[in-house]
């Protein structure tokens, strides 16, 4: 019997031209590029058996300062080989290997999470992006900072959250705990910095698409507490874009 240890790694990736986490045979995503780049690195590695799990799953264009992963190899290395020895093989792509270390039997990189964390950047200006193209959002208007922290104040708790909840959503439930909501202006540049135990799918873009709408004037606070209270994706202003979203770290039991 083949003994396995569990890695859990922390990446980094640019979700530019990648169709998201998870595998699929339409383009390549994160998961299939880690795969490959083990399945080189550990010729044992079998990713049929033992696949890549991350702790968010994010979708096509999306970004990761600090995803947690974890996967077991039939391989007891020191996990500095284990963190080197796939980014030789990720070959300076999209994807990297920030850090390694060896995790119980018992760890989840999804289901042990106990938080986590996004940003999305928005940046106001006329002239296009051109080295943050693909990595934030630009829009050509200048935003009502204070009038977008009030209405992020009415998404703060626990909440349906059906109306920023995508069609194609796989949770159980659309109840969830917005842990922070916050909106930071630095110059040009808008951040939109959010935290929870979980999001639904779609859900942070979603919140900053209308809180866009807000800021431009559009819609009223108020008009963003009742597209919550409406609990009906039809109330939904606007999903923000996927190029200035991205998953930032999460915290687990110590």
């Amino acid at each position: 019997m083949t003994v396995l240890t569990r890695y859990k790694l922390v990446i980094e990736f640019d979700g530019t031209g990648l169709v998201g986490w998870q595998y699929q045979d339409n383009g390549p995503s994160v998961q299939g590029l880690l795969e490959e780049a083990t399945q080189k690195f550990c010729r044992d590695y079998d990713p049929e058996e033992n696949r890549f799990y991350a702790a968010g799953r994010t979708d096509a264009g999306v970004h990761a300062l600090g995803m947690v992963v974890h996967v077991d190899l039939p391989r007891d290395d020191d996990p500095y080989k284990v963190m080197s020895g796939i980014n030789f093989h990720l070959n300076r792509g999209p994807v990297a290997v920030l850090s390694a270390e060896k995790a119980p039997e018992d760890f989840h990189a999804r289901f042990s999470a106990l938080k986590r964390y996004y940003r999305y950047h928005i940046i106001c200006r006329e002239a296009p992006l051109t080295l943050q193209k693909h990595r934030a959002w630009r829009v050509r208007e200048k935003l009502d900072i204070d009038t977008m922290r009030e209405a992020a104040s009415h998404l703060i708790g626990k909440h349906d959250f059906t109306t920023f909840r995508s069609v194609q959503c796989q949770s159980e439930s659309p109840v969830k705990t917005l842990d922070t909501l916050e909106v930071i202006e630095a110059g040009e540049h808008v951040y939109i910095d959010c935290s929870a135990r979980s999001f639904l799918h779609h859900q942070v873009r979603s919140m900053v698409g209308c809180l866009y709408y807000v800021g431009k004037g559009k819609w009223t606070p108020d008009d963003m507490k009742d597209a919550l209270e409406a609990a009906d994706r039809s109330a939904l202003g606007f999903n923000a874009p996927p190029d200035g979203l991205y998953f930032v770290k999460v915290d687990y039991p110590d």
